[in-house]
């Protein structure tokens, strides 16, 4: 071992460990996001969309919150852009099954078409965390995510995600990256954003003009 790696990994040690002290003293523990079976194994080289972010290669990073961060959607109302989806009910946007097979998903109709979801009361989010359908790998344009009180969204909007590079939703461009669908989710940093109201907007896919929902879920804590 050389004299520089002796200097050096104790150094990377420490560091780490002091980083480990500073988030336990921020409260900040890993939420516990249960993932669903992969459907299929590798990075996909036929998807050829433009603004296509690279996939990572692994598993993400472990996402830290304040303790006590739990999804905060689980079981609660859904309404839509789409009241008669054509496949499956709204339901299953907050039903906790998050694998992509049938009868797990909702399937809204052609191009622009949102879910609302309503966390009845406002909440601090921290995360939020879109699977829209991941039996095979496919991107779903103009995601745009956003958090309001306002149930209509006119008023107090919050965009926390929006890759509509071109504003074809016309929801304003975004500046975020397009991504393949897999089963680990789309997870966005929601950065403690604070509203009742969170609806996630798609304007179809790779595949054809439909929408698809497997799961929404929203990590957050009661608003103080």
């Amino acid at each position: 071992m050389s004299a520089l790696k002796k200097v050096l990994i104790p150094f990377v040690l420490l560091t780490l460990a002091l980083l480990v002290l500073s988030l336990s003293a921020q409260g900040l523990k890993a939420i516990n996001i249960k993932l669903p079976k992969p459907m299929f194994v590798g990075t996909p080289q036929n998807v050829k969309v433009p603004n296509l972010e690279k996939p990572l290669g692994k598993p993400r990073d472990a996402f830290l919150a304040p303790a006590g961060t739990v999804n905060v959607a689980l079981n609660k109302p859904v309404t839509s852009s789409d009241m008669q989806p054509v496949i499956g009910e709204l339901a299953l946007v907050t039903d906790g099954d998050k694998e992509a097979e049938d009868g797990s998903y909702v399937e809204l109709g052609p191009f622009v078409q949102h879910v609302t979801i309503d966390l009845k009361s406002k909440h601090s989010i921290y995360a939020v965390v879109l699977w829209h359908y991941h039996q095979q790998p496919v991107v779903y344009f103009d995601v745009t995510v956003q958090v309001s009180d306002d149930p209509a969204f006119k008023s107090g909007v919050q965009t926390i995600f929006n890759n509509d590079h071109d504003n074809s939703a016309r929801m304003g461009a975004g500046k975020d990256k397009n991504y393949i669908e897999t089963a680990e989710g789309k997870l966005i940093d929601a950065k403690g954003v604070q509203g009742r109201y969170v609806r996630c907007l798609s304007n179809g896919n790779s595949g054809n003009d439909l929408n698809h929902y497997i799961e929404v879920e929203v990590y957050g804590l009661p608003a103080k």
